[in-house]
């Protein structure tokens, strides 16, 4: 004869193997689409780099396998990002000009050492940084008393982002942004942002809102920092590599767009 507390043992199995079956109907379905797996690999990848979990040659393989897999991802959009290059760009920084934001003309950008996949290389500035009036280093504009607007440079593809920065994190750049431009082969960073406005897998046109500019990251956060936007350009070379270029020319060429 089965006892009561034998059938109470065996309507407790029958439930939990109910509400095992329930679980796995209500797990999420993994992500199919094939730019939004692309923003996921990178998102992995620039990881990895960062907490040096990942060789840097291992590094350059998976980013290489990437970007091969981008370039066949983004062909169809390359038309429309070809006419929004012919009508120039935009100054990242909304309401400044360029020769009173970049800081020392020009002359910050130091591309020797760089290398995107040894997060340990720390000496090399293959970037621009761009100014904005903040004596108090309080992120925010001394004469519109207001977060000043990160603007995209060129239109593209939001490959990633970083956000919810905090002091005691060891993440250079902060709360930063990732933009890819098919037609350029151009990755486009911004860093520092005090708020970030896309999300990866958005598709952008120049000019748009990325964010507001901040002070997050290692470097950019102590009181010694002025207050800027860090902004590079890495070239994808055929080999599917990340190779700094120098936009300043292109930066000074910039349409300004004003205030709101």
């Amino acid at each position: 004869m089965i006892s009561l507390k034998g059938i109470s043992l065996f309507i407790i199995v029958l439930l939990l193997m109910g509400w095992k079956s329930s679980c796995l109907l209500t797990t999420p379905e993994k992500e199919t689409d094939p730019l939004m797996l692309s923003c996921q690999k990178f998102a992995t990848l620039y990881q990895s780099i960062g907490d040096s979990t990942i060789t840097p040659d291992s590094a350059a393989t998976a980013f290489k396998e990437l970007f091969r897999e981008l370039r066949q991802q983004t062909y169809t959009f390359r038309p429309a990002c070809l006419q929004e290059v012919d009508s120039g760009f935009i100054f990242p920084v909304r309401g400044y000009y360029p020769q009173s934001s970049i800081g020392g003309r020009g002359k910050g950008y130091r591309p020797d050492g760089f290398d995107f996949f040894d997060s340990r290389v720390r000496k090399s500035h293959p970037a621009h940084d761009l100014f904005i009036r903040d004596r108090n280093n309080d992120a925010i504009d001394d004469v519109r008393c207001e977060h000043v607007d990160v603007l995209a440079f060129t239109g593209g593809f939001v490959l990633g982002t970083r956000e919810n920065w905090t002091p005691d994190s060891q993440w250079r750049g902060g709360n930063c942004i990732w933009v890819y431009n098919p037609c350029l082969e151009s990755l486009f960073y911004y860093a520092h942002n005090h708020t970030i406005d896309v999300k990866p897998g958005q598709w952008i046109k120049p000019g748009e809102i990325l964010g507001k500019m901040g002070r997050t990251g290692f470097n950019a956060y102590p009181p010694r920092s002025t207050t800027h936007l860090h902004f590079m350009q890495l070239k994808i070379t055929e080999e599917g590599l990340p190779v700094p270029v120098d936009p300043y020319r292109q930066l000074l060429e910039a349409r300004v767009v004003d205030w709101e």
